[in-house]
């Protein structure tokens, strides 16, 4: 790609796969327009009021661009080869980290605007760097948390946004359950600092978090899991203690009930993506900041963050990394 006014371009060393987010992806492009009308009637309505407001050739070249293939990657890292005219901090050669849908594909060139891209500390493998979108996301997740030194969380679901989750309440000083259907998961979370561990197809997740908290349930419980099932939902609402959170990170179904709420006065919590400026155009592509003072931990400075853990050796990405494929092995991988 030729590079944007407020973007550099970089040469890809490292580009991550997480693993259920890119396989939904793929499995969605293989779907017809007309499936995927069904699954989203929201879509659709919204689809017949931009007809009648913007006209028929919008709404076409909207579906055709729904039809076409779309790259996928959100999450890598390399060297910049070029710059913008509007870029003054960053300079050729430096080692960079970027994020984004559609902008931090899986190629190997590839134009991203200042807001997704993150310097590399000295020192970081940038194999490691690779994963700072997955990183972000995990962060964002702790941040809505708001939990403080000594607080227990529950975390609900062990793949990899999970098992970061969990390493960073670790490192803020809370006390952490992990839970998962997926024994070998759970074992990789004890390795890296899990103070508990429930598979929650053995074992009654409620009352063993009751067990745990002496009966009064956990400050928070942090949902990382993708399901349908609206069973996720409940669990979490009835682990927590009266005044408790429940924060959604992963993808579950959305049905819930009044009962399970109410009586503790919960605080239901969605995190959106990697932070602040996520889906504003005015930050991510005009690249226009927010102010520090104001919102101290924007999408960037959460990446920026969880690349100095990294570095600082404060979270262990060695047990999750499966596998590291060449190139030509893209397919298989």
């Amino acid at each position: 790609p030729v590079v944007s006014e407020n973007g550099v371009l970089v040469k890809v060393l490292y580009s991550c796969i997480s693993a259920g987010t890119e396989i939904m992806g793929v499995n969605e492009s293989g779907k017809s327009i007309v499936k995927k009308a069904m699954e989203q009637p929201e879509k659709v309505k919204k689809t017949l009021n931009m007809l009648k407001n913007q006209g028929l050739g919008v709404v076409l070249n909207k579906v055709k661009d729904m039809e076409s293939g779309k790259p996928t990657g959100y999450s890598a890292s390399g060297v910049i080869i070029g710059l913008g005219k509007n870029i003054k901090d960053l300079k050729i050669g430096d080692r960079v980290a970027c994020a984004g849908a559609g902008i931090a594909n899986h190629a190997e060139y590839i134009d991203v605007p200042r807001s997704l891209v993150m310097r590399v500390p000295n020192g970081l493998n940038m194999d490691l760097a690779s994963t700072v979108t997955v990183g972000g996301i995990a962060m964002q997740g702790v941040r809505r948390a708001d939990l403080r030194l000594g607080e227990i969380a529950a975390v609900i679901g062990m793949g990899i946004m999970g098992q970061l989750v969990v390493q960073m309440l670790k490192a803020s000083g809370c006390k952490v359950i992990g839970i998962d259907i997926d024994d070998r998961r759970l074992d990789i979370a004890k390795k890296t600092g899990c103070d508990f561990t429930i598979n929650s197809s053995k074992l009654n997740i409620i009352k063993e978090a009751d067990k745990i908290t002496e009966g009064f349930g956990v400050d928070a419980a942090i949902i990382t899991a993708s399901s349908n099932s609206n069973q996720i939902l409940s669990q979490a609402f009835n682990m927590c203690r009266r005044k408790g959170k429940v924060v959604l990170v992963g993808v579950v179904g959305n049905e819930y009930k009044r009962e399970d709420m109410y009586q503790k006065e919960l605080d239901f919590i969605i995190s959106t993506s990697y932070g602040p400026g996520r889906y504003d155009p005015t930050y991510e592509e005009k690249c226009i900041d927010y102010p520090y003072a104001y919102v101290r931990w924007t999408e960037n400075r959460n990446m920026e963050e969880y690349l100095k853990l990294l570095s600082e050796k404060k979270i262990n990405l060695k047990p999750l990394i499966e596998r590291v494929y060449p190139l030509d092995e893209a397919a298989k991988a």
